[in-house]
C-alpha cells in the first residue's frame, strides 16, 4: 500500500513511498567538488 505521496515539482514527478523505503536528499546545481582545489605546494583547499 502507499503510505505516503512526496511531490517533487522542480523535477517534475510524484513519488509514491511504499513499506520501508526511505529516499536520499537531492543535490544541489552546484557540487561542493566544485570548490575544491590543490595548488601547487599540495595544500588542498575548499573542503569546508
Amino acid at each position: 500500500t502507499v503510505r505516503n505521496l512526496k511531490i517533487s515539482a522542480g523535477a517534475g514527478f510524484i513519488v509514491a513511498l511504499t513499506g520501508d523505503i526511505m529516499t536520499m536528499p537531492g543535490l544541489p546545481k552546484v557540487p561542493a567538488a566544485e570548490k575544491i582545489d590543490v595548488d601547487e605546494n599540495g595544500k588542498i583547499s575548499g573542503l569546508f
